[in-house]
């Protein structure tokens, strides 16, 4: 098929064209794949090796923890570079490459466990031991400790569950660090809708953790790749069940921030938690706020399996995600965030009920997270269309069915300045 002209390529052309050559190989049981590494067009050597390992790594991933035997697959790509001045910048893309790959990688397999291995606890866990191997410090707070919060919104979602839920913290604190970000991820690692109980599709609702999983696996990384931006990761880990327990219809929770919040809607918890999460982020005073939450079906509808929908109060904060995205292959649409949206999500009998009228609901999900930010800048991409595969749509090679680590490489993209990674 090839890559069309020399001029038109693009990064992400390139990315899938590697993996398709992974991914072909693999089913004719080869071990070895042998990549070129000459430039292309306009784009730096170590980009467009960063490009093809990536695309290469994430084309061979499989989640096989679980089969007892798994086909042969690609084990080693090697990448020429016929150029001895271009060595160097073909050293650092493969070093970045895989850092971004490992990371991706690192995200699909939380992703992919099964909810019976991955409750609340142990993601905290895992998250605990991936920040010690980074040196990154890391802060569980338990029921006890968010009840001291204030936090009420998370501990009325996960009241039902037999799992109790904790609140993940990671801080990455370099020197000199030129501004502070905070990331927030919905880390909700199983959902069965709750009284509003679900009546299709519940294998998957193990996927609804993938944006505290991308907040994870892209606080561990921070470190290689060197970032000079200080960041805060918070992830909101819940199970959303079913039981004497439960949140109902109708209950009032009290957020950290003071705001009550009618429950109406036990299958709209994604929002509740994570009034908690962005209430603690703000509080903390970052530059900026970016969450990320397999928040609606509404952003399904509207665009498929094929971008992220981001939503935002401050214009240059998501243009400036909308460019790496561009960069990274990792699409994202932005949707409007009108404050008349806001009137539907108002409660007769609370600051704030969680769930609207049906339409426009990506838009008056985020606006109901917004209320939440204290008025700093902040982005929220809603990763439902993108998180998680039910199907190989046969659209990316570098994107297999199951989970997909949506959002890491772009916010390791946004949040590094290109160092040696090495």
């Amino acid at each position: 098929a090839g890559l069309g002209p020399k001029p038109t390529a693009t990064l992400d052309q390139l990315r899938q064209a590697a993996a398709a050559v992974v991914r072909q190989a693999s089913q004719v049981h080869a071990a070895h794949v042998v990549l070129p590494g000459a430039a292309l067009g306009a784009f730096p050597v170590d980009a467009i090796t960063q490009a093809r390992v990536e695309g290469a790594a994430l084309g061979a991933y499989r989640f096989a923890r679980y089969k007892r035997d798994e086909d042969g697959q690609v084990s080693r790509v090697t990448l020429l570079a016929s150029d001895p001045a271009q060595q160097k910048a073909v050293e650092d893309g493969v070093a970045r490459g895989r850092v971004f790959a490992d990371a991706t990688a690192f995200a699909r397999d939380l992703v992919n466990e099964p909810p019976n291995q991955l409750p609340p606890v142990r993601l905290a866990e895992i998250a605990a031991e991936a920040a010690r191997k980074a040196g990154l410090r890391c802060t569980v707070l338990d029921v006890e400790a968010m009840k001291a919060l204030g936090m009420g919104a998370i501990l009325a979602i996960g009241s039902g569950s037999e799992q109790p839920p904790r609140m993940i913290v990671l801080e990455y604190t370099p020197p000199k660090a030129t501004r502070f970000v905070a990331l927030v991820g919905k880390g909700v690692c199983y959902d069965s809708g709750g009284f509003n109980l679900k009546t299709q599709d519940l294998e998957w609702m193990k996927a609804d953790m993938a944006g505290g999983a991308a907040v994870i696996a892209t606080m561990q990384a921070l470190p290689a790749v060197r970032s000079p931006v200080r960041v805060l990761g918070v992830v909101a880990a819940v199970e959303n069940v079913v039981s004497g327990r439960a949140v109902k219809p109708g209950d009032i929770v009290r957020a950290m921030n003071g705001k009550t919040i009618e429950i109406n809607n036990t299958d709209a918890e994604g929002r509740v938690i994570l009034a908690d999460a962005l209430s603690y982020a703000a509080q903390q005073q970052p530059d900026e706020i970016i969450d990320l939450a397999t928040l609606t079906g509404s952003a399904m509808v509207a665009l498929g399996y094929l971008a992220a929908a981001v939503m935002s109060n401050d214009q240059p904060l998501v243009q400036r995600l909308l460019d790496v995205s561009q960069q990274t292959g990792e699409r994202m649409w932005q949707l409007p965030l009108y404050d008349e949206f806001l009137e539907n999500m108002r409660s007769l009998v609370a600051d704030l009920r969680n769930s609207g009228s049906r339409y426009g609901g990506a838009q008056k999900g985020a606006i109901f997270l917004r209320e939440f930010v204290e008025g700093r800048p902040w982005a929220h991409v809603d990763i439902a269309p993108t998180a998680f595969l039910e199907r190989d749509e046969g659209m990316n090679p570098y994107l297999p069915k199951g989970a997909t680590g949506y959002g890491v490489r772009t916010l390791l993209t946004y949040l590094s300045a290109q160092p040696d990674v090495r």
